[in-house]
């Protein structure tokens, strides 16, 4: 028999025409594709699952029995309807066909087997119509065979409406008789210290166990492979940005004479994680450090502190941000830092696509010339025509907000720069280890003197319809005190359904599509102009599709007082700045994720004015989307969130695009569960990689990185 390897192109293991369906639904074309599409779980023969419990709208996989056939003619047309009833052994549902007779030789009342298809409902009852399914052995073989084969799992595969499950079963059993010789990522110490099974086994054994128990010890391997080799990569990566020669930055009397002029102490931690970076600085290697803290710890002033280091031998710096109106905010808020002495001499300037042609011009020119020693800016500063002339540090707010490509695009305008990645969406050791392996991680918890406390409520509309208008009664009371307010919406027009395009989508309940936004930014303003609470109260709009001189324009007007309320979309998330907003109502608060909600909240409380964020909702107590809510009023720790997020969420969200390597390579691998997992495989990838750099002496595992963490998932490793 024809022997393939995981690498060998699927199309010559199991033909073109299957070969070109798994594309299409599931993106596999190799041989190792296929492979690592692992079974999600074991059904026995005879055994029932819950038709009760199926979702309607989704593809499923059940095993059932056939109870009653039914075949009659359409009224309405020509033809004939089969129907065909299957049971649980509690419910029942139908599958339905159109002019297929002939299945009544097969479909006849006791016979067990697999059924596929969408989940439908046709006059209150749920039906599959044209379900693919495989009926188990005729009833003779079954009477032979039931004792022998009554133990066997059949594996229930992630299917689609074109591939059913089955189909992926038989298409895995022809490649894995065809399979020859697999890779052993896994060295022999590791397995045994572990009781792990080697690669072969572990593949064979999670796609055609013999028993249940076998499933068990073939996931643990392959889930060890996963970390395994994943952290291989991103230390190897690590040494790799270490090979570099980077320019080294020294710090001199610009950082003497900013210190000096600051009208406060730094906190401990920002004095920790500068002492980190300025040595990274002056090290031999360029620095690619992630600083994580939370919204307020004054993160924007460690990264300014760097920068002034760079530029004391005339290095710049680029400091990308996600929005438009955070980026006019850092600049605004760079220059108030470094003062009327050292803002001329380091020119903070900023690069946005929005900018008038002639200022865009002139801060390109600044920027390439060498002038604007700190260049702030959005995706414009990654466009060909924006250059350095000596870039010798990347900053990148909120690292979540930009693909890879975007930040090697940026990093690429300079000689070997220098990279800090900020982040006030805290990230929990085992996602810090598992995403961000290659990167040093600092950490500020301590907040600056003077904050003032958050209460957060939640103003639950399902229980209590009435407290929606006691929301704008607490609004126009923080007014009349002399304070501001933000009213936050995931939408800019719910009518319309304009969502902005910087907030997250919105967060559906799992079991079926969110529903409708009921408040944009459109209606609220709408509502307030015709509250009678509001009529003395200056209200503006804010959002992510104005204009970028009004945007800023309404930003400036309510930083100086001049409007009470802003309505906003979630283009308010990070960066903006004004103590004296005291309130924030944030509608429709569940369709928001948990990290969204606490860095939203982080807009109040900046100065001396106790903060209050009222998060309002019509999620009924119980469900995932409440529960979202709820977590965010218990607690004003970040970290403490960050992990409540991953239980919630599942990481898949949390890690959204960070990395594509590390995301592909996450088959079975969960960072919360498996969390010593991947701990005992960073030390084991260490260790490995201290005694074999080159994995010289580790073929298979050199083997297994090029096939599960090839050419493109490198990439985007030393992108990140």
């Amino acid at each position: 028999m024809t022997s393939f390897t995981l690498d060998s192109r699927l199309g010559g293991a199991i033909g073109g025409k299957t070969a070109a369906a798994l594309d299409r639904a599931f993106g596999m074309t190799t041989v190792g594709d296929l492979l690592v599409h692992y079974p999600r779980r074991y059904a026995r023969r005879g055994e029932l699952t819950p038709i009760s419990t199926l979702p309607i709208g989704e593809p499923v996989t059940i095993v059932a029995e056939v109870r009653r056939v039914n075949e009659r003619r359409m009224k309405n047309r020509n033809g004939s309807l089969l129907e065909v009833v299957i049971s649980d052994g509690n419910g029942e549902m139908s599958l339905t066909f159109f002019n297929q007779s002939w299945r009544v030789r097969d479909l006849k009342p006791g016979r067990q087997g697999i059924f596929a298809g969408k989940v439908g409902v046709y006059r209150g009852a749920q039906q599959l119509t044209h379900p693919d399914y495989e009926l188990f052995e005729d009833e003779d073989a079954a009477r032979l065979k039931a004792a022998e084969n009554a133990h066997l799992p059949i594996p229930i595969y992630p299917a689609t409406s074109t591939v059913a499950s089955w189909q992926l079963q038989k298409t895995v059993e022809l490649v894995l008789d065809g399979l020859g010789e697999v890779p052993e990522p896994l060295p022999l110490e590791v397995r045994a210290r572990h009781g792990l099974l080697d690669a072969r086994t572990a593949l064979e054994r999670i796609h055609r166990p013999q028993q249940f128990d076998e499933v068990d010890q073939a996931r643990a391997t392959l889930r060890m492979q996963e970390a395994f080799v994943l952290q291989v990569a991103l230390l190897q990566q690590r040494a790799s940005v270490r090979a570099m020669s980077a320019t080294r930055r020294s710090p001199g009397s610009l950082l003497v004479r900013f210190d000096e002029a600051l009208p406060f102490p730094l906190t401990p931690d920002q004095v920790s994680v500068g002492d980190q970076i300025v040595r990274d600085l002056q090290g031999d290697w360029p620095m690619n450090r992630l600083v994580q803290g939370e919204v307020g710890s004054g993160k924007t002033l460690v990264a300014l502190r760097a920068m002034l280091q760079v530029a004391q031998d005339g290095g710049q710096s680029a400091l990308i941000a996600p929005t438009e109106v955070l980026a006019a905010q850092h600049v605004r808020s760079i220059a108030r830092m470094l003062g009327p002495q050292l803002a001329p001499e380091l020119m903070p300037t900023l690069l946005t696509g929005q900018l008038p042609a002639a200022e865009r011009r002139k801060a390109a020119l600044r920027a390439a010339s060498g002038q604007a020693r700190i260049v702030v800016g959005t995706h414009a500063l990654l466009s060909q025509s924006t250059t350095f002339a000596d870039l010798g540090l990347v900053v990148v707010d909120e690292q979540h907000r930009f693909g890879v490509e975007q930040r090697e695009s940026l990093r690429a305008k300079g000689s070997s720069p220098h990279a800090l990645v900020l982040t006030a969406t805290p990230i929990p050791r085992t996602v810090a280890m598992t995403v961000f392996g290659d990167l040093d991680v600092s950490t500020i918890r301590t907040m600056p003197a003077g904050r003032a406390a958050i209460e957060t409520f939640v103003a639950p509309l399902a229980e209590r319809p009435g407290w929606f208008g006691r929301v704008w009664e607490r609004i126009a009371e923080e007014v009349a005190q002399g304070r501001q307010a933000f009213v936050v919406c995931a939408a800019i027009d719910a009518e319309a359904l304009t969502k902005d395009d910087t907030a997250d989508e919105p967060a559906g309940d799992e079991a079926g599509e969110a529903p409708r936004t009921r408040w944009g930014v459109v209606q609220v303003a709408d509502l307030l102009s015709r509250h009678p609470s509001f009529d003395d109260i200056r209200v503006q709009i804010l959002h992510g599709k104005m204009p970028s001189d009004e945007k800023d324009a309404v930003m400036q007007a309510f930083a100086r007082g001049d409007v009470d309320v802003l309505v906003a979309t979630t283009v308010v998330e990070v960066g903006v700045d004004v103590p004296n907003a005291s309130t924030m109502a944030i509608l429709e608060a569940d369709r928001f994720g948990v990290s969204q909600l606490h860095q939203l909240r982080g807009r109040v409380g900046r100065g001396g004015v106790p903060g209050l964020c009222l998060l309002v909702t019509e999620a009924p107590q119980g469900t995932p989307a409440r529960d979202r809510v709820d977590a965010v009023a218990s607690t004003l720790d970040g970290f403490a969130l960050a992990e409540v997020d991953l239980e919630l969420r599942g990481e898949g969200d949390v890690l959204g695009d960070a990395q594509s390597g590390a995301r592909s390579s996450l088959r079975l691998l969960r960072v919360v569960k498996d969390a010593d997992v991947i701990g005992e495989a960073r030390v084991a990838a260490e260790q490995v990689l201290e005694d074999d750099p080159a994995l010289a002496r580790n073929p298979g595992l050199a083997a297994a990185l090029e096939h599960s963490v090839g050419m493109a998932e490198r990439a985007a490793l030393a992108k990140n």
